[in-house]
């Protein structure tokens, strides 16, 4: 009975631990936090992934290269999950950017990248 209980207390923190909100260092630069937030969705964590890109928002998206960096990557990571709506809808707010009149400040690879993905979405019926 208390390997069942130890057992169960485990998990339960292990959960909570997985969920909860990541601590971030508020000197972290840009490219620190990308490279935290990729390698959490290259592990399938997407949710600190996601924490990471919003971080990423929160402190540098006045610099359009991390605004779209965060933005496509946010929607790329809902379309992963298989969140095709959500995905979708993210993906073509990031393409009016590209229809602004600062649409040269952004990096054309995502809206490529977004371009082919919701290619992908429509393809499914989404």
């Amino acid at each position: 009975m208390r390997i069942k209980a130890f057992f169960a207390v485990g998990l339960a923190a292990f959960f909570a631990c997985a969920s909860g909100p990541v601590e971030i260092p508020p000197d972290m630069p840009p490219n620190k936090i990308i490279q935290s937030a990729q390698e959490a969705s290259d592990n399938n964590k997407y949710r600190v992934a996601i924490q990471y890109y919003e971080a990423l928002l929160e402190r540098y998206g006045a610099v359009p290269e991390y605004l779209a960096t965060a933005e496509y990557e946010i929607a790329f990571i809902h379309y992963k999950d298989k969140k095709y709506v959500q995905a979708r809808e993210e993906f073509n707010m990031l393409l009016d950017r590209y229809e602004s009149s600062q649409a040269g400040a952004y990096p054309p690879k995502f809206k490529i990248l977004s371009d082919i993905v919701l290619a992908r979405i429509e393809s499914l019926g989404y």
